[in-house]
């Protein structure tokens, strides 16, 4: 079993992946973006693949391409960012590893502070 965290950035506090899942237009997609999020909680990680670094890419098959990035850190899960077309895809996945550099970093200041 896996505990879901969402990544946020420093700063503004933003969940990019929150923000794209409420941008999704059809009922249709959200929920399959959901469910398979909740599976990934239970370990059954289905179609997904290592991208570099630490980043995993899940991918949901909707007919839109939809992918959503995540790191694992123990039994965290840590949902980093999702996208939905191959052009950006390369984009996308170097944006997940710089947020779970960042991810990482401020966890370890996290323990570190007093």
């Amino acid at each position: 079993m896996y505990r879901i965290e969402h990544y946020l950035t420093s700063g503004k506090l933003k969940d990019s992946y929150a923000t794209w899942l409420r941008g999704l237009r059809g009922m249709r997609d959200k929920v399959a973006v959901i469910r398979r999020v909740a599976r990934l909680a239970s370990g059954n990680f289905g179609d997904h693949r290592f991208c570099r670094e630490g980043v995993w890419e899940l991918r949901i098959d909707s007919g839109l391409g939809l992918r959503v990035y995540y790191a694992l850190s123990g039994e965290r899960l840590v949902l980093l960012l999702a996208g939905g077309s191959k052009r950006t895809q390369d984009a996308d996945i170097h944006r997940a590893v710089e947020y779970w550099h960042d991810w990482q970093r401020r966890t370890d200041d996290e323990k570190q502070a007093p």
